[in-house]
C-alpha cells in the first residue's frame, strides 16, 4: 500500500471517529450533577461530563468556603468584614485581590456606575440588611455620598485601606467570581464539558450529555419568580452569563416605585426603562459586574459600553407604550436560539 493511500485511509478513519464523537457522544462519558448551598442560602449547580470522573463536591464546597471566608460580609471574621471594621487589612489573599482589582477596572471603565462602596446609600434607601422602607432626604444623601467612591480604596504594598466610615461589599461581582473559581477548578482537572451555575450566574464550556451546546434561559422580568417564563434561550460555549434587574426588588411609597438599583454617582435610585440586563463575557466575574453597571446606566449607556468592549448583552426594556422590547448585541445574535420579544 502506498504512503499516499495509507494517509488517506488514516484520514478517513480520523474523520469517521470525529463524526461519531460529535453525533453519537463520547463512549463512557457520564454526567455528574453536584448541588449545594453557598453564601448563606444561594443554591449552586455544577454539571460536568467525563469518563470515570469522580464527584468533586468536597473540593467545590472547600473552594466556596474559602471564597466566603475572604469576601462575605455576613462572616464577622472574613477579610472584607475586617476591612469594613478597621478600615485596613494586611496581606490580602489572592481571592480578595483579584476581586478588588477587577472591581477597580470596571469602576473606571463605567465612570463609577459600578461601585462596590455604594453600601451606605443602598442601606439608606431601605435595601440593606435592615430592610427599613424609607426615602432619605437630600441632606442625608449628600452626607452619605462622602462615604462612597471606589477611588478611596487604596492598595499600597501589602496593605489595603479605605477612609473611615466607608463600607465595601462585593455582592455585585462576587457570585460571578465564585462561578469562575469552580469552573477553573474543573478545567484544572482536565474537564472540557461543564456548566457551573451559582444563584443564576453561569459559565459553560463544551457540550451536554445530548452532544449539544449548553442552553441557558433568560426570564421574563415581568413575571413573578414562582411563575417563571423564559423569553429567550441562549447557547453558551466557552462563555459566561450574568443577569441583573430591578423587577423583583422594589417597594412603593404612594405612587412612587423605589427600585433597588442605586446610582453611586448621584445617590438616588435609577429611573429608566431598562428592566433586565444579561451580560456575556469570557469570565463570569466580568459579566456579573457589568450587568450591575448596565442597570445603573440604562439602555443607551449600556450600548455605549458595548461599543467599546468585547462584551455582549441581551437587554430587556419597556418602550413608551409599556411594551417589552429587547436589544441583542451583534455578536450574540447567532447564539440566540429563541427570542420571544422584539
Amino acid at each position: 500500500m502506498s504512503r499516499k493511500l495509507v494517509f488517506r485511509v488514516i484520514l478517513a478513519v480520523v474523520v469517521v471517529v470525529a463524526i461519531y464523537r460529535v453525533f453519537m457522544g463520547q463512549p463512557g462519558f457520564q454526567l455528574t450533577h453536584i448541588t449545594g448551598q453557598t453564601m448563606g442560602t444561594i443554591i449552586y449547580n455544577v454539571k460536568y461530563l467525563g469518563d470515570d470522573v469522580p464527584g468533586y463536591k468536597t473540593e467545590i464546597d472547600s473552594i466556596l468556603q474559602a471564597f466566603n471566608q475572604s469576601l462575605s460580609t455576613y462572616i464577622p471574621d472574613s477579610e472584607i468584614s475586617l476591612l469594613n471594621r478597621t478600615d485596613s487589612i494586611l496581606y490580602p489573599t489572592k481571592m480578595f485581590t483579584e476581586v478588588l482589582e477587577s472591581s477597580r477596572l470596571v469602576f473606571e471603565r463605567t465612570n463609577g456606575a459600578f461601585d462596590p462602596t455604594v453600601g451606605p446609600l443602598v442601606n439608606a434607601w431601605g435595601f440593606g440588611p435592615d430592610k427599613s422602607v424609607t426615602v432619605p432626604d437630600s441632606s442625608v444623601i449628600d452626607s452619605l455620598r462622602s462615604m462612597v467612591g471606589f477611588e478611596r480604596i487604596i492598595t499600597q504594598g501589602s496593605q489595603v485601606r479605605m477612609d473611615p466610615g466607608m463600607y465595601l461589599d462585593f455582592s455585585a461581582i462576587a457570585k460571578g467570581y465564585a462561578v469562575d473559581l469552580v469552573a477553573e477548578f474543573l478545567e484544572g482537572r482536565g474537564l472540557e464539558h461543564y456548566m457551573v451555575e451559582i444563584g443564576g450566574e453561569v459559565r459553560a464550556r463544551g457540550q451536554n450529555l445530548d452532544n449539544e451546546t449548553w442552553k441557558i434561559g433568560i426570564e421574563d422580568p415581568m413575571v413573578a419568580r414562582d411563575q417563571q417564563r423564559l423569553l429567550a434561550i441562549v447557547q453558551l460555549d466557552d462563555l459566561s452569563m450574568a443577569t441583573s434587574g430591578n423587577y423583583r426588588n422594589y417597594y412603593q411609597v404612594g405612587d412612587r416605585i423605589i427600585a433597588h438599583t442605586i446610582d453611586p454617582r448621584t445617590g438616588y435610585n435609577t429611573s429608566h426603562n431598562l428592566l433586565s440586563a444579561s451580560v456575556f463575557a469570557e469570565d463570569c466575574m466580568t459579566a456579573d459586574a457589568y450587568a450591575t453597571a448596565f442597570m445603573v446606566l440604562g439602555v443607551e449607556g449600556a450600548k455605549e459600553i458595548l461599543s467599546t468592549t468585547e462584551l455582549e448583552a441581551f437587554l430587556i426594556y419597556q418602550d413608551d407604550e409599556g411594551k417589552l422590547k429587547s436589544f441583542v448585541s451583534s455578536g450574540l445574535q447567532s447564539l440566540i436560539e429563541r427570542n420571544n420579544i422584539q
